[in-house]
């Protein structure tokens, strides 16, 4: 699902809030969660999982390309977690 079909899905649901108003609170739900993350604040929405950020050590690496050995900095990268719920709904079969 892309972001439009997000908007689009939520707007047909939520009949009350125009598609420019969904389009905001996407906007504004996707922002926030980036700006948490940044902060290295941890997002907890339940029964759908959690966001937090972990950080990955630097290290030797290969370019797939030339084989030449490169160096990879250190860095922190956005990991998401499925909670409970997600994982149960996921699994039901159709």
């Amino acid at each position: 699902m892309t972001r439009s079909e997000l908007v689009e899905e939520v707007a047909s649901k939520a009949s009350n809030f125009t598609k420019k108003d969904v389009e905001l609170i996407v906007s504004t739900l996707f922002e926030s969660i980036a700006e948490s993350l940044k902060k290295g604040e941890k997002i907890e929405i339940r029964g759908f999982g959690s966001f937090k950020v972990k950080k990955r050590n630097a290290r030797s690496g290969r370019n797939p390309k030339s084989g030449e050995g490169i160096r990879v900095e250190a860095k922190r990268v956005p990991f998401f977690k499925a909670g409970k719920e997600l994982k149960e709904r996921v699994n039901i079969p159709e």
